[in-house]
């Protein structure tokens, strides 16, 4: 098996009445689809057909392809029959808004997309306004619209390993989102490397059923949910997104075995009620990252199952991952477990220098064997500068700050990169700052993290205003920070958008004008609940 549709279509093959999809009640009604299951052999049939449209259409290898589907049976069905003629996906946040998918769609050259109906237009008009000529937009439903590609003919030759999977963006810390060019190796390393790392994650062939509210955009969700379901023959329970409320009718009426977490959710349902069905499941363990420390314990005890705290990137997917899949597991001390064998690591200080046991310092990674990169991304498109920044001297650098104790395992201490991270959705502040210095009033800013009970970290955004809008403050400090914030809802995701707006009358500043963000990193801490700040984390939801 060499791609990720030929390793579907062997377990197709071999499980072909069993379960490969199954929607839940909450997700059919959000989406207004079909509840219940879709079968191996039914998805496949499904597949080869919309491969069928795609190459008769003239589309192949080395062609790339949005998907703006959000965690519908559709993405699943797409992306396959993309990757049976070597087509790359480029998942599209349905949370992206102008600004984003203008980049997005001139950045990674996608030649077409395959987008909900309500979208549709928001992706024609970002297409229009960055001239990309001759895109087209599909409804996933109704494929009639898909027309030929408008440039370049399919590469020659069948899609292999090395073939070019998904670009998948994630959060720069200097600028734009970089695009991770991810290959078939990467998926089927992820795949594998679940189906087998066994311990306290130890999966069942054909029997296992895992049920993930996180998104198909995601590389957790992608790579390693998926993939492992397809390589064991197991069923993916793709939610619309995570419902406190309903998550447990949805676990127990799915007959879910596996549950794929991040660490808003324990702190979630740990403030419900204690209820008799608590331990009425079918759950054999939970895979994820980042539960509070203080909520671990207690969560395994209440429910009854292990939360399995795990570290990897969207740069090492399965290259160099790391799992706490055995006891002792010390829970509550933000451990994720001790490095395998496959995975060579070193902790370093800022000067590069390595650390001793329990001294924090940065993590560098690469696999081990002939091939340091195995199972990574294979490098920034157009931006090969900062894939080899990443990979100085031979070891991915990973930006995680962590220490090793006296008995090899691995604590979590924080990030080092100018990254957000609010309910589990890295924020560049580059990114949020880039859109709020659009904004008429807004002479200067800085982004950095608020700490939030629930979410993590919360976007603070310190303002420095234009002189003339000074004066306003003493009388629409609350409507002047409720428009800044209306600004970046049209060009930005809503998580992204700041929760708290500070006005201050000067930035930490480098003497070259650099943001100095341990600086601002601190003062955003002191200002969150203060007078000089706004609270406006209420104005963040989803759009419609």
């Amino acid at each position: 098996m060499t791609t990720v549709f030929e390793s579907f279509r062997a377990s197709a093959e071999k499980y072909a009445a069993q379960t490969f999809l199954h929607i839940v009640a909450d997700t059919a009604e959000a989406y207004g689809i079909p509840r219940g299951d879709t079968s191996y052999g039914v998805a496949l049939a499904e597949v080869e057909a919309l491969a069928g449209r795609y190459a008769k259409a003239g589309y192949g290898h080395g062609h790339r392809a949005g998907l703006l589907l959000e965690n519908r049976p559709s993405f699943f069905l797409h992306w396959l029959a993309l990757n049976s003629l070597g087509i790359s996906v480029v998942p599209i946040n349905a949370e992206m808004r102008a600004a984003e998918l203008d980049y997005l769609i001139s950045h990674s050259e996608m030649l077409f997309a395959v987008a909900l109906p309500g979208r549709a237009g928001d992706l024609a008009a970002a297409a229009q306004r960055v001239q990309r000529a001759g895109f087209v937009v599909v409804d996933p439903d109704h494929m009639d619209a898909l027309t030929p590609a408008a440039e370049g003919a399919p590469k020659s030759g069948k899609p292999d390993e090395a073939s070019e999977c998904a670009l998948l963006y994630t959060s720069g810390t200097t600028g734009r989102p970089k695009g991770c060019i991810l290959p078939n190796e990467y998926f089927l390393a992820a795949g594998r490397w679940y189906a087998d790392i066994g311990g306290l994650c130890a999966l069942r062939p054909g029997q296992e059923r895992l049920i993930t509210p996180l998104p198909m955009v995601h590389m957790n969700a992608m790579a390693y949910s998926t993939m492992a379901m397809i390589m064991t023959g197991g069923a993916c329970i793709p939610l619309d997104r995570f419902h406190p409320k309903s998550w447990w009718d949805a676990v127990r009426d799915s007959g879910a075995t596996v549950v794929h977490y991040l660490g808003v959710m324990p702190a979630m349902l740990m403030s419900a009620a204690p209820s008799a069905q608590d331990r009425k499941h079918d759950v054999r363990f939970g895979f994820g990252a980042g539960v509070a420390p203080q909520h671990h314990d207690a969560f395994e005890q209440r429910f009854g199952f292990p939360l399995l705290e795990a570290w990897a990137m969207t740069e090492t997917g399965a290259g160099a991952v790391i799992i706490a899949n055995h006891e002792p597991r010390k829970i509550g001390t933000a451990c994720f477990g001790k490095a395998e064998a496959e995975v060579e690591w070193r902790i370093v200080d800022d000067e590069g220098k390595d650390v001793g046991v329990d001294q924090p310092g940065e993590l560098l990674v690469r696999h081990q064997g002939a091939d340091p990169t195995f199972g990574f991304f294979k490098g920034y498109f157009k931006d090969a500068e900062a894939s080899a920044e990443a990979w100085a001297c031979g070891w991915f650098h990973t930006g995680d700050v962590v220490r090793r104790d006296a008995d090899g395992d691995f604590h979590f201490v924080d990030r080092k990169k100018n990254v957000i991270r609010r309910s589990g959705e890295n924020i560049a502040a580059v990114e949020v700052e880039s859109v709020l210095l659009q904004h008429p009033a807004i002479k200067s800013v800085g982004v950095a993290a608020a700490p939030d009970p629930v979410r993590g970290d919360e976007v603070l955004a310190c303002v420095v205003l234009h002189d003339a809008e000074k004066s306003a403050l003493t009388t629409r400090r609350e409507e002047l920070s409720a428009d800044i914030v209306n600004w970046c809802l049209t060009q930005l995701a809503y998580y992204k958008a700041p929760g708290y707006v500070a006005f201050v009358d000067k930035l930490p500043l480098t003497v070259t004008n650099k943001i100095q963000r341990a600086e601002l990193k601190q003062l955003a801490h002191s200002l969150a609940g203060t007078a000089e700040c706004v609270d406006t984390r209420g104005m963040k939801k989803r759009q419609g």
